[in-house]
């Protein structure tokens, strides 16, 4: 049935949803695999779609660790609410510093994105990169995929240390990155 969705907003609005499948759960694992979950109280995921990182957020988080989903398609955004009903949402990447400020999170400990950044205007791209930088505490990650190596230079702008790693065992294969502030 995700995949179904997911399909479907892929035909109606591509720039938005930059892929016609969801995220392979091979790739959401290997995205969390190496973070200290162990010492996250706050935690955050950016474009969430049909919830296969959200899942596995879940399952590693520890108890008291509160999480923020962002998700800007409703009916997406919907059925995450009723599948997660414990987790806080919102709707815009782009202002993920003021909306931590408004749910009363402090800095993130770790920010996990989905969004399709080769889809978005270099405008876009930077304005959310920046609110990522800005709601990290000092030696926070951030970790995303994306199918090219084309957002490297801009998180080597923000980020002293990015890492990237190819992985295969998703369809179209994807490029994970890893960077800590």
């Amino acid at each position: 049935m995700d995949r179904l969705l997911f399909l479907r907003k892929f035909i109606d609005e591509p720039r938005k949803i930059g892929s016609l499948t969801p995220s392979s759960s091979f790739l959401a694992k290997r995205m969390m695999k190496n973070l200290p979950w162990q010492n996250f109280s706050h935690v955050a995921e950016l474009g969430a779609g049909t919830g296969t990182f959200t899942e596995q957020i879940i399952e590693r988080k520890p108890t008291a660790c509160k999480c923020l989903v962002v998700e800007q398609d409703f009916g997406m955004r919907q059925m995450l609410e009723e599948k997660f009903p414990t987790l806080q949402f919102d709707s815009y990447a782009e202002d993920l510093y003021n909306t931590l400020h408004a749910i009363h999170f402090p800095q993130l400990d770790c920010v996990i994105s989905g969004l399709p950044f080769a889809n978005m205007d270099q405008d876009l791209r930077r304005e959310i990169i920046d609110n990522v930088y800005r709601s990290l505490k000092p030696g926070g990650f951030f970790v995303m995929f994306q199918y090219s190596l084309q957002m490297r230079r801009m998180l080597r702008e923000y980020f002293p240390a990015v890492q990237t790693d190819y992985f295969l065992l998703n369809f179209p294969p994807a490029f994970v990155y890893l960077c800590r502030k």
